[in-house]
């Protein structure tokens, strides 16, 4: 065999591996992009059915002393973005679904309440509960009258916060990472699960635990 026959039968066997892993990486987009389908449509149905039963909320505390009223999830809405994947020659896939819904008092409009702290971990904490939440507050100072020393710091806040799921699918690796923001009280939770594992079973897993149900979904 000629040397330039060599090449173009190393050239042919390097197309062909190209074409078989060009072959594959599409078909987990569709595969992907699938998934992608039944969750959008999961989540709008669950939307819908939510907002007429407006679950109760699990127990909310900033400080892990002072108990919020009784609460409610509500005004849920879904959300589905759209993206480009350029080295796939420019289609368009699903960026991210995502699902948001409003947590208010069970009984009456939200109120106004507070918390005081005056330890640094407690004070992190308490902070990044309402970073958490996107919780309307006031940071205010208190001091001793006379020194003049900083005694303790007060945080004003209303009653109401914001919970999501947002779902991120990876085509490149079919797989769909989740991310949980206070579903389960001031808390974010994260799991991810290849695509093949997507199905009704597993979303109504994820359903139970947003209303409070005995859930796998966790694992």
């Amino acid at each position: 065999m000629s040397f330039l026959n060599q090449l173009k039968t190393q050239a042919h066997a390097l197309r062909s591996q190209q074409n078989a892993t060009q072959m594959s990486a599409e078909a987990r987009v569709v595969q992907t992009e699938a998934a992608c389908q039944t969750v959008a449509n999961y989540l709008a149905d669950l939307a819908q059915q939510l907002n007429v039963i407006t679950p109760p909320a699990p127990v909310f505390t900033l400080d892990g002393k002072t108990p919020w009223p009784a609460m409610k999830m509500a005004d849920f809405r879904c959300d589905v973005r759209q993206k480009r994947l350029h080295h796939m020659g420019g289609v368009d896939v699903t960026d991210y679904i995502g699902m948001g819904w409003r947590v208010l008092p069970q009984v009456g409009p939200p109120v106004k309440a507070a918390v005081s702290v005056n330890f640094p971990p407690e004070l992190e904490r308490v902070e990044a509960r309402l970073a958490l939440g996107h919780l309307k507050h006031e940071r205010l100072e208190q001091r001793h009258p006379d020194t003049n020393k900083l005694l303790a710091i007060r945080f004003e806040y209303t009653t109401e916060l914001l919970g999501s799921v947002r779902i991120t699918p990876d085509h490149d690796q079919s797989c769909f990472a989740f991310r949980l923001s206070n579903a389960t009280g001031f808390e974010v939770h994260t799991t991810q699960l290849p695509t093949s594992e997507i199905n009704l079973g597993v979303l109504d897993e994820l359903a139970r635990l947003l209303v409070a149900q005995p859930s796998r979904f966790l694992r």
